[in-house]
């Protein structure tokens, strides 16, 4: 993994995918356990019965300064211990709702998120073949996607920690035209239209139709663009954690890399408080359907005021914004990497978009159904168009389209297949992620429990000891590498911990 290389610290990041679960017999249909069940059959969780601590979770509270009535999710623990599953790469695995869902553990860099992320898909397919070994037969399938295509979406959640001195009206100001046009790199692609929006017969994101307003709490009802939930899963005063909910799952490296890289961007420089274009949308949540259905990046769409731009040319102001800025300041390797990459994908989208088969997720989807439509004689109505799509996004590495495409080299990489591997069972090194990890494959006879914040143990005297995690840039490798490497029990590891 590549750690970055800045005199300061790196954003900490990480994401949350909730998987598409289909059940192929009517009698197995509960997506709650059915879910479960996928979920207790992965086999490298290194301690199986371990909780997910929930005390420092609060998904009610909204940044605009307030908190809403509803009861907190407080599983018992036997029921705790069925949703949750600690893993060793620091992550998490988990239900939640009526899907299976994986978090990557914190990371420093896109990079890592693209392989932590890639290693969750694998994790869910060996979930899900393991559970079809012990039960004798394939009951259930798995889809890394974000619509059902009968009216249901499910999300896919980008976490980046963010000063606390940024303010939440400036963070909305500044994303709401980023995010309304980040889908013409970072779309899944999808067939039709959903949620009672303008039909179409292909469209760039999956998630686009769902939208129906600009900031809200909400993540499954009425979805805003800009969600305002205020959990930082840090110390309150110093941090707040953007929890975006605007994105496609991807199955493309680049796609994901992008996604997050570029956000990455606008969020350091917003933080430095760096000249960002002045950019307001007369309507944003039509906005980002009417990107949504550009295929040519032809469309024009208003700002406030009524003058027309495109999605591409508010992208260039993001993209020439971050230019300048780096020029003035310097940068690091890592995001040179992220900028080159982003004036190349709007270069090529400018020209023709077909010339990211090989990059682009929501191209390389168009180019494999139209091609097969080519072949059959079909349109975009064929239900078999459709069915396609679905399997684009399928977990199973035999079966998925995507993968397919991804064994015939039709498809470019970012990480290396070691890199993925080793994210499985090997935390990143650059946040608090490590020690979880570490203290999760080391101490797993011990571990009673995790979270975000904390991680807990049982050492057989009846008292459960929390070691707190509130700082996410600390439990790094270079900070508890050694100390971990030099303990044998958890009594030694807190007793290190309290000299």
């Amino acid at each position: 993994m590549q750690e970055q290389t800045s005199t300061n610290r790196a954003r900490v990041l990480g994401t949350e995918t909730e998987f598409g679960i289909a059940a192929k017999e009517r009698a197995a249909a509960d997506p709650v356990t059915a879910s479960i069940a996928v979920i207790g059959h992965y086999r490298g969780l290194p301690a199986p019965n371990a909780i997910w601590d929930y005390e420092n979770e609060n998904p009610l509270v909204d940044a605009r300064g307030f908190e809403v009535d509803g009861e907190r999710e407080r599983p018992n623990p036997d029921y705790n211990r069925q949703l949750n599953k600690v893993l060793a790469n620091g992550g998490r695995l988990y239900v939640d709702g009526a899907h299976p869902e994986y978090s990557t553990p914190e990371c420093s860099v896109p990079r890592e998120v693209v392989a932590f992320e890639r290693i969750g898909e694998r994790i869910l397919a060996q979930s899900l073949q393991e559970l079809a070994k012990v039960r004798g037969s394939e009951q259930y399938l798995l889809y890394k996607n974000n619509s059902d295509g009968k009216g249901n979406s499910y999300g896919y959640h980008e976490n980046y920690l963010v000063s606390r001195a940024v303010p939440f009206e400036k963070i909305v100001r500044v994303l709401t035209p980023f995010l309304v046009t980040r889908p013409v790199f970072a779309g899944a692609g999808k067939v039709g239209a959903e949620n009672q929006t303008a039909p179409a017969e292909y469209q760039i994101s999956q998630r686009a139709d769902f939208f129906e307003c600009l900031v809200d709490l909400n993540t499954m009802v009425k979805r805003p663009i800009i969600n305002s939930r205020d959990e930082p899963h840090a110390d309150y005063a110093k941090f707040r954690r953007l929890h975006v909910i605007a994105g496609d799952a991807n199955m493309a490296e680049v796609s994901t890399y992008l996604k997050v890289g570029t956000l990455d961007i606008v969020l350091e420089l917003l933080e430095a408080g760096a000249e960002l274009p002045q950019v307001e949308l007369e309507e944003p949540v039509r906005a980002f359907k009417q990107v949504s259905r550009d295929l040519e990046m032809k469309q024009t769409i208003k700002l406030a005021g009524g003058r027309p731009t495109t999605a591409l040319e508010i992208q260039r102001a993001y993209l020439a914004a971050a230019t300048a800025s780096y020029a003035a300041r310097g940068s690091t390797p890592a995001t040179q990497e992220v900028l080159a990459r982003w004036e190349d994908v709007l270069s090529k989208l400018e020209r023709d978009p077909r010339l990211l088969v090989r990059e682009l997720d929501w191209v390389a989807k168009r180019h494999l159904i139209e091609s097969y439509m080519d072949r059959k004689g079909c349109g975009w109505d064929d239900p078999r168009t459709k069915l396609m799509d679905l399997q684009y996004h399928d977990v199973r590495p035999e079966k998925g389209l995507f993968y397919t495409l991804e064994r015939g080299d039709h498809i470019e990489r970012i990480v290396e297949e070691a890199e993925i591997r080793q994210a499985e069972f090997t935390p990143p090194p650059g946040t608090r992620a490590y020690f979880r990890g570490r203290c999760a494959a080391k101490f797993a006879a011990s571990l009673y429990g995790a979270s975000w914040t904390s991680v807990l143990f049982d050492a057989g005297n009846t008292t459960i000891k929390k070691i707190p995690l509130m700082d996410p840039h600390r439990g790094t490798q270079a900070l508890t590498g050694g100390l971990l490497d030099a303990v044998e029990t958890v009594d030694a590891l807190i007793e290190k911990l309290k000299a």
